[in-house]
């Protein structure tokens, strides 16, 4: 059954050989469209070549996360995607045959986009080549197939195959954003660093009239899919999102067969519920990378450059954000703004980024797919503990849900040189809030530039080449109201303060006072780059459960299941002693046997 009419775009005859382009997008994919759209709003002309003719394929990535949703806005389609999308910030996570907790991603308001909205890829794509076409700066050459690539000193040089032809062109940079089998990564023989996971799952997208609502559900060994995980999800258009674990020993093939996926459908929902099959896929955990996303003139993002397990929706978020971090750099290249070491920044940034959602998707799998015994016991210790006790909640993984990488090591960073009660710190994506009739990042998002934020009345007083916007608490003219005051709150700013932000949003630098020569200086160095590589940034003491967890299943590999037993012995017993309160060890023992006994 189909609910979507897929477009196909006119495939144009094979151009004339030799042409020169500024930047040349191989994949016109999410990604891919993303990159070129926000290129040709800077002022950038684009060519996108794509092998297909249509949209991708089935829902793929659908959950859309409240940054990419925020991106997507300064870009003109978020609030198309908003209004089609199907809204969600809570979840439920469910063991067996009872609900473990519930969580909410945005109990708070004052915020112009939710947590996440569910809506098909394909629809994405349909919106971003609408707006891409718009711009008047983006050539879609569909069916235009790279068949090989030459790197060269101040080029690219690029064959493509179309039309029963072919034909070469030169590109100053390209940037590959064709997906998990890309053709410019095979090209230049590089290999990926990281890990494929022993486990399959399918996805398979049902159409339907349930009651279920639109809420992200987890179960972790339902009982109508015995020993694995189930993950649902509602779609626009009154598709539902299943994601069945098979193991690593089921047949791809075999297990997409419509009479089998059928049959693990119908045992999920019962024999009332009717319901259509739209799209089937079977896919692997992969959580890898590129060791270098830059190479020379070609940038590498998206599926391309990293591959994480879909559980926790960092996949095609990441990718978004990738093309967010690089379109800004590019341009003020292009433009003669900034030099080109600040390319290299892309890396800095971006490969920390990535490592963190790697180390997260990592976690999750070895959550969701425990690899033995001692695992196990300890991922549904945790599960039958949580429904009571707060701890075990913060362990459960069922997929840490993508929110934006604080770049706190950024080469482009300067570094606070006072002291912040809170509030977004420099590497930090801006938050959004209330700003007069409308919202602050779409204020923000006018400029396209950088833009300094001030707290307090307005004056004459500017910087060159960054716009001022004027936060106040009560109305006046020539300034922002912030009349819910989560402004200043969320910045944790006050009369006075200062800050800057970068064309991508996010926080370059900020200060307690107004100074023209270090945001001039602020300015200088976020468009400076250089090499230095980041790491993910951390809360220096803040707890990390999934750190546990890990730590737990890391000390009984290679055990015995004696050995193991009496590890645990040693735990509990050694634990006991850091509570140092016998009514408290009393207690203790007597919530896990009740945790254990629950039906």
């Amino acid at each position: 059954m189909a609910t979507y009419r897929y477009p196909r775009y006119a495939a144009p005859p094979p151009a004339v050989g030799g042409t020169r382009h500024r930047v040349v997008v191989v994949g016109g994919g999410m990604v891919g469209l993303t990159a070129a759209l926000d290129l040709a709003q800077r002022g950038i002309p684009v060519l996108v070549l794509d092998e297909d003719d249509t949209v991708s394929t089935g829902s793929r990535a659908i959950c859309m996360a409240k940054r990419s949703l925020e991106i997507f806005d300064r870009l003109g389609i978020g609030r198309r995607m908003l209004d089609k999308g199907v809204t969600w910030n809570r979840g439920e996570v469910l063991f067996r045959d009872r609900t473990v907790y519930r969580f909410d991603l945005l109990a708070e308001e004052g915020h112009g986009f939710p947590a996440f909205i569910n809506l098909q890829q394909y629809y994405v794509e349909e919106y971003l080549v609408d707006a891409c076409l718009a711009t008047g700066l983006v050539e879609l050459r569909w069916k235009h197939q790279v068949r090989a690539i030459v790197p060269r000193a101040d080029s690219v040089e690029v064959d493509v195959a179309a039309g029963g032809g072919g034909y070469t062109l030169r590109a100053d940079w390209l940037l590959a954003c064709d997906g998990a089998r890309s053709t410019i990564r095979a090209a230049l023989g590089l290999d990926f660093v990281g890990q494929v996971f022993r486990d399959r799952f399918l996805i398979a997208d049902v159409v339907m009239n349930a009651e279920f609502p639109p809420i992200r559900r987890f179960w972790f060994e339902p009982p109508f899919h015995p020993g694995g995980s189930v993950l649902l999800h509602r779609q626009p258009d009154r598709v539902w999102r299943i994601d069945f674990q098979l193991g690593w020993d089921a047949d791809p093939e075999q297990e997409k067969d419509p009479e089998r996926v059928r049959a693990r459908v119908a045992a999920m929902l019962g024999p009332e519920v009717p319901f259509e099959l739209e799209w089937t896929s079977v896919y692997t955990f992969r959580c890898r990378r590129l060791e270098r996303f830059r190479h020379g003139r070609i940038f590498f993002l998206g599926d391309s450059a990293h591959q994480v397990s879909p559980f926790g929706a960092r996949g095609g978020n990441a990718g978004v954000q990738d093309a967010d971090n690089l379109g800004w750099k590019l341009a003020s290249v292009l433009t003669g703004t900034a030099p080109e070491t600040l390319l290299d920044s892309y890396d800095a940034e971006r490969i920390p980024a990535n490592d963190e959602n790697i180390l997260h998707s990592t976690r999750a799998t070895d959550f969701i797919t425990p690899k033995s015994d001692a695992a196990r016991g300890y991922r549904d210790a945790v599960l039958e503990l949580a429904a009571r006790h707060a701890f075990a909640r913060a362990m459960v993984n069922s997929g840490r849900l993508s929110r934006p990488a604080i770049l706190g090591d950024s080469p482009l960073n300067t570094a606070d040189d006072a002291a912040w009660a809170g509030g977004a710190p420099p590497g930090a994506a801006a938050i959004d809030a209330p700003a007069g009739s409308g919202w602050l990042l779409a204020e923000l998002a006018r400029f396209g530039g950088f833009v300094l934020l001030r707290f307090g009345a307005p004056d004459d007083a500017r910087c060159e080449g960054i716009a001022t916007l004027f936060v106040a608490p009560a109305p006046i003219a020539g300034a922002l109201h912030d009349s819910a005051g989560l402004i200043a709150r969320r910045y944790a700013a006050v009369a006075g303060d200062t800050i800057l932000f970068r064309p991508d949003q996010h926080v370059a630098a900020r200060w307690h006072r107004f100074d023209p020569a270090a945001i001039a200086a602020a300015r200088a160095r976020a468009l400076t780059g250089g090499t230095a590589a980041g790491s993910p940034l951390t809360t220096p003491g803040a707890p990390d459960p999934d750190a546990v967890f890990a730590a737990l299943v890391a000390a009984h590999r290679d055990l015995s299941a004696e050995a193991s037993r009496r590890l645990d012995a040693r735990l509990v017993l050694l634990l006991a002693e850091r509570l140092a309160d016998p009514s408290a060890v009393l207690e203790t023992i007597a919530a896990a046997r009740a945790a254990g006994d629950t039906p």
